[in-house]
């Protein structure tokens, strides 16, 4: 009865959500009539990412849809939406230029950075310029502002470069003042995920995997750089490493000394930036600077357009995983077992579907939601789907695992993937709760009976069971990469303990087929399916009820007009992200079994 009047209050509750809404997004149609569109006729696309660069956004849909059309400050963007903006801008004749504004930019994968930063070169290619200004660029920034035509630097600015680095806190000298005993059952002489808990330093084999994946993830962004702006690549690491001298010499003015080396073409003010885009783009009367197109409003049109258009009869799935692998259902930002298992799902039952595109942007997680996707994966390649796995800014450990077992799999060179190994960890608290007379005792029918309770002593037969689980999972991991790749267990076991690879280097050892960007996997897909030019391309996402993908949407539409009237609530940098791995680690050390982890994202 209860179940029943909660209900019933919750569906009220929505339709009056809707209702609301609906109100709201009539009232400002009428206020707006008259007023200027939103994409002027003549103008340049200003594309403004804000917070991380991700694959999927996390979180609550509709709650996101709600901050957009509030004003808040968004703390991801989602790198799909700004690739389609910028091709799309390409060939439209209204866009004049291209605006890189980079100061609310907070994170991204060099993948994902590589991956715009082509979008960017493809539409230089048009013959429309691209402009890049900034108070300040650090590293991320930078990347993607070395690809525009023209780079200024406010003249109290500069450009931070500092290379990568990848450090950890060490918790075995704390954990030990705390008497806090933690168990770590692991198979991998290169998984270093635990050290966290047994190490006061980084192990030697750590160390030296380490220092060769953030090489390669070095190499590629000094490259790529020196590339975009006529440099060699030496000259890169010299900015870095000779900064205090060069900074000396430039009488500690930062700002010239970036001029002097050539990452910037000039040193302008906000003003004098705005009076060189006006120059192509046209002056808007109102505010004296240069005609502007929000991406965001631009991407609501383009979003618009395409609901439009008429589908084709068969086409491509694309299907992200993105995040930790956890168990069950989840929301966006992290990967659900059986979110993701259904999804891939209804795409071999959707006779529409010919071929998918499985996106990986994952560090792995849970072993047994990890080895529900697999099974996703090979019965659609069963029913004679062709599964072509994408690997982004990282795919390691049980990122790896979902992957192996698709047609073909392709990773970016910066891509930071295999870590097949497994470890479990068991924290307990006897010793702590002793210091201040908490003791535990009690009764059992056998010698399992309170075992996972964190204030007793983990049992030698508990502490088997983990080991042994531990081993025979390292072995099913290594036997079914074996399988998938079609080669030798010992190959594999070679490959394997854990050890992290550059996309790079796992294509060398044969863990991945191609080094490619996404476009390339759904290519690769709709020529395994035998598609005709001219086929869909569908990004699956996470299913929505009508009612809230009718509110989402409103509220997407009302943004640039409800934006405005309501005070930005600044983002908290770094927050949603932080929470959300919290979040996923927090869960995995709850379940007690093995996990297929690689901490090994790097920005």
């Amino acid at each position: 009865m209860f179940r029943g009047l909660l209900r019933a209050l919750d569906g009220l509750r929505k339709t009056l959500h809707l209702l609301l809404l609906l109100m709201i997004f009539g009232t400002l149609l009428v206020a707006s009539r008259g007023s200027v569109p939103l994409i002027p006729r003549s103008a340049a696309l200003v594309v403004a990412p804000a917070g991380r660069i991700v694959e999927e956004e996390s979180g609550d849909p509709l709650q996101r849809a709600w901050d957009r059309a509030s004003g808040s400050a968004p703390q991801e963007t989602r790198l799909r939406d700004l690739i389609d903006t910028v091709d799309r801008a390409r060939d439209d004749d209204r866009i004049r230029a291209l605006v890189l504004d980079l100061n609310e930019l907070e994170g991204g994968g060099l993948p994902a950075l590589q991956d715009l930063a082509r979008s960017i070169d493809w539409f230089r290619e048009s013959g429309k310029k691209v402009y890049a200004w900034g108070e300040v660029f650090d590293q991320r920034q930078y990347y993607l502002a070395a690809h525009a035509d023209e780079v200024y630097l406010d003249p109290f600015g500069f450009v931070l470069l500092e290379g990568y680095g990848y450090f950890r806190t060490y918790l075995r000298g704390a954990l030990d003042k705390l008497a806090v005993d933690v168990h770590v059952f692991k198979v991998g002489s290169h998984k270093s995920f635990a050290d966290t808990f047994t190490r006061s330093d980084m192990s030697p084999e750590d160390r030296e995997q380490t220092a060769i994946w953030l090489g390669a993830l070095w190499a590629g962004y000094r490259s790529d750089v020196a590339a975009a702006r006529k440099l060699e690549a030496a000259a890169i690491q010299a900015y870095a490493d000779e900064a205090a001298a060069g900074v000396r010499s430039s009488g500690g003015d930062l700002a010239q000394y970036a001029l002097a080396r050539g990452l910037v073409d000039g040193l302008k003010t906000r003003g004098e930036f705005e009076q060189i885009v006006a120059a192509v783009a046209g002056t808007d009367d109102d505010t004296g600077s240069y005609r502007a197109a929000d991406w965001a409003a631009y991407l609501t049109e383009l979003r618009s357009e395409r609901l439009l258009e008429r589908r084709g009869e068969r086409g491509v799935d694309v299907i992200v995983a993105a995040g930790e692998i956890l168990d069950g259902e989840q929301p966006p930002g992290t990967v659900g077992g059986d979110t993701l298992a259904g999804l891939l799902r209804e795409a071999r039952n959707d006779e529409s579907t010919a071929a998918v595109v499985l996106r990986i942007d994952s560090p792995g997680g849970s072993m047994m939601a990890s080895e529900v996707i697999r099974r996703e994966v090979a019965a659609l390649r069963a029913a004679g789907k062709p599964v072509v796995a994408s690997m982004g800014t990282v795919a390691a450990s049980g990122g790896y695992y979902i992957a192996m077992d698709a047609d073909r799999i392709l990773a970016a060179p910066t891509t930071i993937t295999g870590s097949i190994g497994v470890f479990a960890i068991v924290a307990t608290f006897q010793r702590t709760l002793a210091k201040i007379g908490v003791t535990n005792d009690g009764f059992g029918t056998t010698v399992l009976s309170g075992a996972a309770r964190p204030d007793r002593e983990l049992e030698p037969p508990v502490r088997e069971i983990l080991q042994a689980s531990v081993e025979h999972a390292y072995r099913t991991f290594v036997d079914n990469v074996a399988r998938a790749r079609k080669r030798r267990p010992e190959e594999i076991e070679s490959l394997a303990q854990g050890r992290v690879w550059s996309g790079v280097d796992a294509h060398a050892a044969g863990i991945v087929d191609e080094l490619g960007d996404v476009d390339d996997a759904i290519a690769e897909a709709a020529r395994l399916a035998g598609l005709d030019e001219g086929y869909d391309v569908r990004w699956v996402e996470h299913r929505l009820s009508w009612q809230e993908l009718l509110a989402m949407r409103l509220q997407e539409a009302t943004a640039g007009l409800v934006g405005g009237l309501l005070p930005q609530r600044p983002a908290l940098p770094g927050l949603d992200a932080a929470l959300t791995e919290a979040r996923g680690l927090l869960t995995l050390a709850a379940q007690r079994r093995p996990v297929y982890l690689c901490r090994c994202r790097v920005e």
